[in-house]
């Protein structure tokens, strides 16, 4: 329910703070004093609409904020409760949230204590912001989130029952269809599934022999191949030995010949009187040890190293026809690379990966056959299961709208619609086979239809033009679905347009039994209905200085009597009147 309502700047209002209980509150005051700002300001704070005229003249911001406190089993099965139907031609609504909390975890924002803020500015230059919580969101995710709070009736935009796609979704809800209806939404959406895997394999039993000889020559002339993980790598570096064998084999000559030359001029043995001459000299000065040290390592280093040539020199062998066997491999395998990798620079494990990849389309194809039988004798089964489910729910639609039809007409009846009349009108989809007649909810069409004046045709609920005849179907249609519906706060704009004596108590009456569970909140100029309320508050419009200001504030005791005389006769002073208006409220409040 909504807990505080926090105004700066918005409209005529510079600063308000107003504190809601539960139960029937009204909204009062003059005509003209900005009972309708207030509204505005709420409808702001929940995604509405938003404008720089909406901002106090002077001012640079309007702000909103509201504080809501949630219940835990708040429920709404919405319309939009579907997983997406998939090729069959019917569109799921929206994602599958249902509750408040719901949302709140999808978004990553938590609760505290049960409450949420929601809060919205407007600037000067026409920008804007809103948070929940202390998460920035979009204008579109405030009054998606906010859809789950609160529906205000009248000439504003939080109006559920005003979307025809909501219609089905409260004749299930007052019907008790819901659970019913949300098992067959799981198996028509089994059943768009098994439609678009046999659309899938139909389209991939096109061609599917060629397919098979394909993938089947591919895998074999892969397979053959016994490719090995970086066998190219390996090939190319032997390739490149062999290939340069004479110029390997010259350069390994030349560094023998440097190292150790059959004569004495080469490096080991130039070293190795050096060493002898530096060992002499070393014993005479004892500060060339170090030096010595150096020179036979050295010695030892460049010996090892020529050890090592020779043994490599010695191991030189030109094999022709290990070359040709290795051009041939890379021949095989650029051959293979050219015809299933992304090029020949690929990688060999990129043919590797084709072959394993062809085996097990191979393989799919291979149990196609199988598979397709089998899914098309569950596809059928489950055809006549979504069918004749369609039908049962269908059947206690049709049965039930009748009675809600009834009940609806019987509280319209007593809140001075004697004429009108009201129905559920509920056809089935076009089509021709399941697929066309069924979508996720069902095979109807629901609309709730209205008659306001007697001899008129039936019309949509959505082109009723009077606000007040518009307010007084949504309380009759709100009153039989209180139990239902899970929205907690209600606010009623122009309720009591075109009405007056017994009718607006009755329309009170309903308000305040309407209360028990819901919070709540209505615009009235009528006492009759204001008395029946459990708080009141008053909006008052005055002049501060050369500035109109619109003021918010509760009225109680002796100042909400005064209140209630005002809107018997126009005079809150008169003892008459005062005495009137503490005689209703004693007898409804």
């Amino acid at each position: 329910m909504l807990e505080n309502l926090s105004i700066r700047n918005f409209a005529l209002i510079d600063s308000a703070e107003i504190d809601f209980s539960n139960g029937f509150t009204v909204l009062s005051g003059e005509t003209g004093a900005g009972k309708s700002i207030l509204i505005g300001a709420i409808s702001f704070v929940l995604g509405g609409k938003a404008g720089v005229e909406q901002i106090r003249t002077g001012a640079g911001e309007a702000t909103v904020s509201a504080v809501f406190s949630i219940k835990k089993e708040n429920f709404r099965p919405s319309a939009s409760a579907a997983a997406n139907a998939g090729s069959s031609g019917e569109n799921a609504e929206d994602d599958d949230i249902h509750t408040a909390y719901e949302w709140l975890e999808r978004h990553g924002i938590e609760l505290e204590d049960n409450t949420v803020l929601l809060r919205r500015f407007i600037r000067e230059n026409g920008r804007g912001g809103a948070w929940i919580q202390n998460t920035p969101v979009t204008r579109t995710d405030l009054a998606e989130f906010s859809s789950f709070l609160i529906d205000i009736h009248g000439q504003h935009e939080h109006q559920s029952l005003m979307k025809v796609s909501e219609h089905r979704v409260f004749l299930d809800s007052w019907a008790g269809l819901t659970d019913e209806v949300k098992q067959f939404t799981q198996d028509y959406t089994r059943l768009a599934n098994n439609r678009r895997r046999l659309a899938e394999i139909s389209s991939s039993m096109a061609g599917r022999e060629q397919k098979i000889e394909m993938l089947s020559f591919a895998i074999n002339e892969i397979n053959e191949a016994k490719l090995k993980k970086d066998e190219d790598v390996q090939l190319e570096e032997e390739e490149a030995k062999l290939s340069s064998f004479e110029k390997l084999y010259a350069d390994i000559e030349n560094v023998m010949n440097y190292l150790t030359p059959r004569s004495e001029g080469g490096i080991v043995s130039m070293l190795k009187k050096a060493q002898g001459e530096m060992s002499h000299a070393a014993a005479m000065d004892k500060s060339l040890a170090a030096l010595e040290s150096r020179l036979d390592s050295s010695f030892y280093e460049l010996s090892d190293i020529a050890e090592e040539v020779r043994s490599y020199s010695g191991s030189l062998v030109f094999d022709p026809n290990r070359l040709a066997e290795v051009q041939e491999r890379l021949a095989l395998i650029y051959k293979l690379k050219k015809k299933y990798a992304s090029s020949i620079n690929a990688s060999v494990s990129e043919v590797i990966s084709y072959a394993e990849k062809a085996q097990q389309d191979l393989d799919a194809l291979n149990d196609a056959g199988t598979d397709n039988s089998k899914l098309k004798t569950e596809t059928e089964a489950l055809e006549r299961t979504v069918y004749m489910k369609a039908k049962q729910i269908s059947e206690k639609r049709k049965s039930a709208s009748e009675k809600m039809a009834s009940q609806v007409m019987a509280v319209l009846e007593k809140l001075g619609m004697n004429g009108t009349r009201f129905a559920v009108n509920i056809t089935e989809k076009e089509g021709s086979d399941v697929s066309q007649k069924c979508n996720p909810y069902g095979m109807d069409n629901v609309e709730f239809l209205i008659s306001a004046n007697r001899g008129s045709a039936m019309q949509g609920l959505a082109k009723i033009a009077s606000g007040g005849e518009l307010s007084r179907v949504m309380l009759a249609l709100k009153t039989i679905f209180a139990q239902t519906d899970p929205v907690d706060t209600m606010i009623f704009d122009e309720i009591d347009t075109g009405i007056g004596g017994e009718i607006a108590v009755a329309v009170g009456s309903h308000m305040k039994n309407l209360s028990k569970n819901k919070q709540i909140l209505c615009i009235t100029h009528l006492a009759s209905i204001a008395v029946y309320a459990d708080n009141q508050i008053k909006v008052e419009k005055g002049l501060n200085g050369d500035t109109v200001r619109t003021s918010v504030g509760k009225v109680s005791g002796e100042q909400r009597v005064a209140e209630i005389a005002r809107m018997l006769s126009g005079d809150s002073e008169s003892l008459e009147s005062r005495e009137h208006a503490r005689s209703m409220l004693e007898k409804y409040s």
